[in-house]
């Protein structure tokens, strides 16, 4: 029999339900796997040990006395150390946070705990969160559990790590510009970006967001299998209107017909060959099983990620440039630098231009949607990428910069998202393709997703250094 902590959430779900494994054991067990594991790639900086046994024991009476269970009743989750949960520090990768403790659960931690999940610990992230690797100055550098060489991604690399490595069957992560989908593509599993409005996310330690963070930040989860997605995703959405911004919109509708647009060329994007192969063999197998498949122009994604910046970078030019200088982070440092070179103009003029835009470029996109339900389309252009590429040189950011393409424009357009993990190659570098549909469609993504897993193996935890 499969180690506790190898299970994916649904069958731990399932073996606690009936009572073949108790809520104590499946949170011993899974602490246990961390303190051997996680000082090997540093993915979780917070434990929250004790009050996951607390959950624990509340749960085993829970099911005795024959309470209602929540979706992942027993099931070990991560948090991402950005996102507040009470008694802990919601750092965001900072020194100048590490005494900012949450009085009151996000939204998005309040429904993990509705779920019954056992919250293990807390995930890192850059500082300020703002790029594609884990490393900050206050809890030190995640390494990817299959490759210490690689990337984890970014900004949820922690999660990633943690989830590839089984430190928890499900992560929460964040997205602006691929903070779930790329972490997920560099740690060989999969992740979903939720749209603009599916699950409920703000903080109570810090002032509420800018428009640009507002409609274009989500949460959502990071899993080893669809099913745990799906599970995920369903927990983390459960109503809260302390986020405006949350709507009640059902998961199913009527299917659409299956048929994708497969799209290996984007403007603006060189797309590794090795990526191309991968993306083909993805829509022959889809193919073999009814869909349709055509090769139409991409929808302009050079357009949504430039105004995506302006929003990303103006936002953070009004509140985090004065952080910038207290935290005085290296890295953060040359990301901010690196992105005002790019995005120079944040102006008001700019900003409202961008937000305008954002109507007119749904529509191009909403009627791309008409033709085709589901783009199928690199998560981006290169393999994951050395561990920390973009700090090496100007050059290298923009190299990194400009692979992100397919990650930066859908969170401008409000637009869910799925990195489906397929393969490894040489060198134990992970593989995956990215699945992108209308708003509030994550049903279509999650169904493509639970049918190409009858193609590939099932993925298993990778220990650090095996």
């Amino acid at each position: 029999m499969n180690e506790i902590w190898e299970l994916p959430g649904f069958k731990i779900v399932e073996l606690f339900t009936k009572k073949e494994i108790s809520a104590v054991e499946i949170c011993n067990e899974t602490i246990k796997h961390i303190e051997n594991t996680n000082p090997k790639i540093n993915a979780i900086v917070i434990d929250t040990f004790t009050e996951a046994k607390n959950t624990a024991l509340s749960l085993d009476k829970k099911l005795n006395n024959k309470e209602n269970l929540g979706k992942l009743a027993g099931v070990p989750v991560t948090v991402k150390v950005n996102t507040d949960q009470i008694g802990y520090a919601s750092t965001n990768g900072l020194r100048i946070q590490k005494d900012l403790i949450a009085k009151k659960d996000s939204p998005v931690v309040n429904n993990l705990k509705k779920s019954d999940a056992l919250i293990v610990g807390k995930t890192n992230t850059p500082a300020f969160s703002i790029h594609w690797f884990t490393r900050n100055s206050l809890h030190g550098h995640t390494l990817n559990p299959h490759n210490k060489n690689i990337t984890p991604g970014g900004s949820s690399g922690g999660a990633a790590a943690a989830t590839a490595s089984g430190m928890g069957a499900i992560g929460h992560g964040t997205d602006i510009a691929g903070s779930i989908r790329y972490p997920a593509y560099a740690c060989g599993i999969h992740g979903l970006r939720p749209s603009l409005g599916r699950v409920p996310m703000i903080n109570y330690t810090t002032p509420d967001r800018h428009i640009g963070g507002q409609i274009m930040a989500v949460s959502g989860p990071l899993a080893r299998s669809i099913k745990d997605l799906e599970l995920g995703l369903k927990a983390m959405s459960i109503e809260d209107y302390d986020d405006p911004w949350w709507a009640p919109i059902p998961f199913t509708f009527e299917a659409p017909q299956k048929k994708l647009a497969l799209i290996t060329e984007i403007k603006g994007l060189k797309i590794d060959p090795i990526i191309k192969d991968e993306l083909k063999n993805v829509a022959k197998h889809l193919e073999d099983i009814g869909w349709i498949i055509e090769e139409p122009d991409a929808p302009d994604f050079q357009e949504a990620a430039k105004f995506q910046a302006a929003l990303w970078l103006g936002e953070f030019r009004r509140t985090g440039g004065e952080a910038i200088k207290k935290e005085n982070d290296p890295d953060a440092n040359f990301i901010y630098d690196q992105m005002s070179r790019r995005c120079p103009d944040t102006s008001l003029e700019n900003f409202m231009d961008a937000l305008q835009n954002r109507a007119r470029i749904s529509r191009e996109w909403n009627n791309f949607f008409d033709n085709y339900p589901l783009i199928l389309c690199p998560v981006t252009g290169d393999l994951p990428f050395p561990d920390l590429k973009d700090l090496e040189s100007p050059e290298s950011f923009d190299l990194v910069f400009d692979s992100m393409l397919p990650q930066i424009a859908p969170p401008y357009l409000g637009l869910p998202g799925l990195t489906f993990s397929t393969n490894k190659i040489a060198s134990n570098i992970p593989l995956g393709v990215q699945f992108i549909t209308r708003k509030y469609r994550e049903d279509i993504l999650l169904n493509v997703g639970y049918e190409l897993e009858n193609f590939f193996p099932e993925i298993k935890p990778i220990l650090p250094n095996s």
